[in-house]
């Protein structure tokens, strides 16, 4: 069912996997061409070449580039070529910044202090410790989530650690670079006049997680930056707003220490008993792409089942 114009362009920064890639198809389905910008390895491309040839599939037109969506080389030839592919008509409608490239190194060496339950289990019951220890992390892996205390604890590493150099990195990557692909599409005159910008943050934002602390300064700056761009761009028909996803089990997920750890956390303190999903996020940004929202801007809008409110486990 088509519920855009003709011309409309969706342009996705990270759009081979997790949250860009679920919206690709959600907006695909509605009719919205795309342009995708990914950094993939070349054997990748086996998994996500399919993907795209399904959302070819959809009728909509399709661009993709796979190159550093973060460097200013590449941003100036996509935005040229999308200039042209665009033509007179065509215009883009939504921005989603869904680059998910940061630095999980630690800042200090953890202080690792001993787990007791899984110790004075095993010897309540006869078992080597070691044994129960690798029975609960296989069986946490298998969704066993109440055991997340039982097993081993995460290892992070520990050869380097946080600097400046690292910090920048990150919070361009994730955060800060939102704005040249704004002002790149502004001064092209690319945006449709009512245009929809969207940036990706996490609890994270918030809450300070072991080895997360490049990224969540680049959630911060990614969440100061889309109040300006609503503030700054919202008079010429643009409006900004953040999407904080629920943990949701993405690569970008998978490369945080300890993540198992933090899904059976999540799945416990959910009211929805489970993880956030791509296509959860993918839906919201979708319904907040449809006229019928163009006076949400400048907001946070929490996408996680009511996991950042409840207080309680199971």
């Amino acid at each position: 069912m088509r519920e855009f114009q003709q011309g409309a362009w969706a342009l996705i920064l990270g759009g081979s996997s997790g949250f860009g890639l679920a919206t690709a198809h959600k907006l695909a389905q509605h009719g919205m061409n795309l342009a995708l910008v990914h950094r993939d390895r070349r054997g990748a491309m086996k998994r996500i070449e399919p993907e795209f040839e399904e959302l070819r599939g959809c009728g909509v037109e399709l661009r993709t580039w796979n190159s550093d969506a973060t460097s200013a080389e590449t941003r100036e030839a996509v935005l040229d070529e999308l200039a042209e592919a665009l033509g007179d008509s065509g215009r883009v409608r939504v921005l989603l910044h869904s680059i998910a490239f940061g630095n999980l190194k630690l800042l200090a060496p953890v202080k690792k202090y001993p787990r007791t339950a899984g110790a004075a289990l095993a010897r309540r019951i006869g078992v080597d410790p070691d044994k129960l220890a690798l029975a609960a992390d296989e069986l946490l892996r298998e969704g066993e989530d109440g055991l997340h205390t039982v097993g081993r604890a995460p290892e992070y590493p520990s050869r380097s650690y946080l600097d400046e150099d690292d910090f920048a990195r990150t919070i361009l990557s994730m955060g800060t670079s939102l704005l040249g692909w704004t002002r790149g599409l502004f001064d092209r005159g690319l945006f449709a006049d009512d245009a929809r910008i969207f940036g990706l943050t996490s609890e994270g934002n918030e809450l300070a997680w072991k080895g997360y602390a490049a990224v969540s300064a680049a959630k911060a700056a990614l969440e100061a930056l889309a109040r300006s761009i609503a503030a700054e761009f919202g008079p010429h028909g643009i409006r900004c707003n953040v999407i904080q996803a629920g943990i949701t089990d993405t690569p970008a997920l998978q490369a945080i220490p300890g993540s198992d750890q933090l899904k059976a956390q999540a799945r416990l303190r959910n009211p929805g008993r489970r993880l956030t999903e791509p296509s959860d996020v993918a839906n919201v940004i979708y319904l907040l792409s449809l006229d019928e929202a163009a006076w949400i801007n400048g907001d946070v809008i929490r996408v996680d089942g009511g996991e950042h409110i409840s207080g309680v486990t199971r």
